[in-house]
This record gives C-alpha cells, structure tokens and sequence, in this order.
C-alpha cells in the first residue's frame, strides 16, 4: 500500500490516470451532497475523513510499497456510500501523501488501488448479501462490515502483489512470503474494527449509516 513514486516506471502512473479521473468525476457527478446537509451528517463524514487520515498515518513496513495499515473503506462506503467513501477517501489519500507517504506522480495508482477498488468491493460485497443473503442485523453487521471488509484488505492485497509482479518491483517468492502473509492478518484487524465501528453506529448513530434500513433488517425480525 502506499506505492511511492519511484517505485514504478513512468508508464505505470500514466496510464492509471485516466480511469482514476473518471471514477473519481463519477464519484462527484454522483454523490448525494445534498445528505451532507441534513443534521450532522457532513460533521460525521468529516470526522470519518479525519480519523482515517490519522489510521493511514500510522503504518508500519520494511520496503518501499510493502508498508501495512489500518483502510476504512468498508466502514465510510456502508455508511455514506460508494460516491462519498470515493471523494473522502481521495481526500484521505491526499491527505497522507502531502504527509510524505507517497509522490504525487503516485497519486492516482494509489487512488485506484487504495480508494476505488476498495470502495467498489466493499458496495458488491453488499449488494450481493442484499440479493442473496437474509435480510437480518447479523448479516449486514457480520457478512457486510467484519467478513466485508476483511476481504476487502485481502482484494487489495492481491491486487498490489500483482500490479508489483507485473512491473518487476518485487520478485514473487519475496511478495509471497513477506507480504501477502501479513495482509492477512491486517484483515482480521480491519475487519475486526470495522464491524465494531458499525455496530457502535448502527446502535447509536442508524442516521449516518446510508446503506442501513430499519425496514429491512430490523422490522419484523
């Protein structure tokens, strides 16, 4: 995660930067802004960008690009959706390479990696609980948020490991060995905390949850 700018050829972050525009114009064309001004809703998509600025900040790694740390991006697309977890993620991501965390020359295969492809995992990930799972509480909280968003670190994992491959960076017997093993266990941590975060909003917070319904998990259960 994280990939610095001297870490892939030029080519690599040129031709990212197309795709990570139109999904990032996508995200903003798209967006239910007009949420972000009802009650505390912008207040909390805010402090979501903030904390995760400062989880994005605490990483730990031995080799440029094999660094690990904590997403978020399960926890701010079930609760605002994938356009706003895209536009507040880009930000997060801004956010922490200014911080140093990576070049700007980066930025957009970094966007892809780290923001788009996790956002939109996360949103499949429940729509296919939406059609073929129960409609319960424990599905949305256990499936949606914990098994969600491990999988979601796991995706990402894989899909760095084989960006890296393909342009040399690292050899496969050392990405295999000392890279994805670790991921792994990043996704028990993420999925862990995200399904705490979840549960603590749904509980007390249901409002800053877009993609939680009463009606459907709750009423007559």
């Amino acid at each position: 995660m994280n990939f610095p700018a001297e870490l892939f050829p030029g080519p690599w972050y040129a031709v990212a930067l197309l795709p990570w525009l139109a999904a990032v114009g996508w995200a903003v064309w798209r967006a239910p802004w007009k949420r972000l001004g009802e009650g505390t809703q912008l207040h909390a998509w805010l402090a979501l960008v903030v904390t995760l600025t400062l989880l994005w900040s605490m990483k730990a790694g031995v080799k440029p690009g094999l660094d690990f740390h904590l997403l978020g991006a399960t926890v701010m697309t079930l609760a605002f959706g994938p356009q706003l977890a895209i536009v507040g993620l880009s930000i997060v991501l801004a956010a922490a390479t200014l911080n140093g965390a990576a070049g700007w020359s980066a930025y957009a295969l970094n966007g892809l990696v780290m923001v788009v492809l996790p956002v939109l995992a996360s949103n499949a990930i429940l729509r296919f609980t939406e059609r073929r799972l129960p409609n319960h509480l424990f599905v949305y909280l256990f499936v949606d948020a914990f098994i969600g968003a491990s999988a979601v670190i796991m995706i990402m994992g894989m899909t760095s490991t084989t960006v890296m491959l393909l342009a040399g960076v690292y050899p496969a017997e050392y990405l295999f060995s000392q890279y994805l093993p670790y991921m792994l266990l990043l996704s028990f941590s993420e999925g862990w905390l995200s399904g705490m975060a979840l549960t603590l909003m749904v509980i007390y917070k249901p409002e800053w949850v877009a993609t939680f319904d009463d009606r459907r998990y709750l009423l007559n259960k």
